[in-house]
């Protein structure tokens, strides 16, 4: 009777640190890419908070909400490498994509007018969003990504941002006129090539 007990209570042992973390990484490398500009920078971000997560795993554990906990690791991490960063020039790397996508050129598929592009103008639209993000604050953009992306309320990125509701809500209204502004701007500059 005491082996039966033993046996169920180690099959509903609660998830262990890394497994949890483990579930949560395929969402935030997408958010660290977002955040970071790259993918060998996201990787070294979601590397750091999960190191600095894992320095107090019941905290992490215990949290309502790990997603939440872990994207404010992240945000800080990808925060903290940017300041360190500062000095760096990054290259805009959609010159070369936008060149090789226009006019159909030898990867178009024929006949694909509006068809299956091989999920090309996806990755396209990926590393726009990312040149957008990176225009932003750090903070901008991560009420960007909770509320716009991520699907949160102003009050819950509010929350998991620890900052004011309002502070949250003008933040997000200031990404969000800079991000309409950058568009226009790119809009006004490719009319006139």
């Amino acid at each position: 009777m005491a082996d039966a007990r033993a046996s169920s209570a180690s099959s509903a042992a609660p998830p262990t640190f890394d497994e949890v973390f483990c579930g949560l990484l395929p969402r935030l490398y997408r958010r660290a890419v977002m955040l970071a500009g790259s993918r060998q920078s996201a990787e070294d971000v979601v590397h750091e908070a999960y190191l600095k997560l894992a320095a107090r795993p019941q905290r992490f554990l215990a949290h309502p909400e790990p997603y939440a906990y872990a994207f404010t690791a992240v945000l800080s991490v990808a925060r903290d490498a940017y300041r360190k960063d500062r000095r760096q020039v990054l290259v805009d790397g959609m010159e070369g994509v936008e060149e090789a996508g226009a006019g159909g050129g030898a990867g178009a598929m024929p006949g694909a007018s509006g068809g299956w592009d091989g999920g090309v103008e996806r990755r396209q639209a990926e590393i726009e969003a990312v040149r957008l993000l990176g225009r932003l604050s750090h903070r901008q953009a991560g009420i960007v990504i909770l509320v716009d992306l991520d699907g949160y309320t102003i009050d819950q990125a509010a929350k998991i941002m620890k900052v004011h509701r309002g502070t949250a809500a003008r933040h997000r209204a200031r990404a969000l006129d800079r991000l309409r502004a950058y568009l226009v701007e790119s809009e006004h500059g490719q009319a006139g090539r």
